[in-house]
């Protein structure tokens, strides 16, 4: 029996959500038992050539640090992906390889659960290739938002430029940077947590641990708070579609 073979590329993902997920799907479904997953870590983008090799390979899941840097090793895109300038997903179809973002959808949604409230303004905190996905989202949805970034540009703010002020002014706070993911797991943002109350949300698109330091100092002050899991879910499931 021919092997469907899908997969994750990153660098230092043997923690992977995405790899249990799929399997466990697999596992659980008799149509599926040709189905495998694997992922390929690398260490340069580069070395996805040797990935594109892989027999029966039927699509692929990109993350960190590589959903801008895979770009040049695409041969078409989604609307999304191309607006965007990031990748998470890649299907192969009438020998091209897709590039297409499903991140916009599992965000957006598991927004949508967190907080009714679409009407605040936003911090996006980190600017890589999951911030570009998260600020699409806020942009479709008419949310203001900031960047916040270690090294800004344009209109983008320093960690050190966040006060009272803009805590107040701009209570959903998402942050999409790695910093307090597993195995890192007591580093957290540096925000001012100490201006947060009830009024502010807190949004973690880091799932390993499942409360970040960054969700527990906003508890500490009131904040609501959510992690990644359910944006990631809803993510699998929309690169799913896209490959069956």
């Amino acid at each position: 029996m021919r092997i469907k073979q899908f997969g994750l590329v990153g660098r230092n993902i043997e923690y992977s959500f995405s790899k249990k997920y799929f399997e466990k799907k697999f596992l659980e479904n008799e149509k599926y038992k040709n189905y495998n997953y694997k992922n390929f870590d690398i260490e340069q983008i580069s070395e996805i050539e040797g990935v594109y090799e892989e027999e029966n390979l039927s699509g692929l899941n990109v993350t960190i640090p590589f959903k801008e840097k895979v770009i040049p090793y695409l041969d078409k895109f989604s609307d999304c992906a191309k607006e965007i300038g990031a990748v998470n997903t890649i299907l192969f179809k009438n020998g091209k390889k897709i590039g297409d973002n499903t991140d916009v959808i599992g965000f957006e949604l598991a927004l949508k659960e967190f907080t009714s409230k679409l009407d605040v303004k936003a911090l996006i905190l980190g600017s890589g290739g999951a911030s570009k996905a998260i600020e699409f989202v806020l942009n479709k949805n008419k949310i203001d938002l900031l960047v916040v970034s270690r090294n800004p540009t344009g209109n983008q703010i320093g960690y050190n430029d966040i006060g009272q002020k803009l805590v107040d002014n701009y209570p959903l706070i998402i942050n999409c940077s790695p910093i307090g993911t597993f195995p890192k797991i007591n580093d957290f943002p540096q925000i001012p947590y100490k201006y947060m109350n009830n009024k502010n949300h807190l949004f973690d698109l880091i799932y390993n641990p499942k409360k970040t330091e960054f969700m527990k100092k906003g508890l500490d002050n009131g904040a609501k708070v959510c992690n990644g899991y359910k944006m990631l879910v809803l993510q699998a499931e929309a690169s799913w579609k896209l490959w069956k």
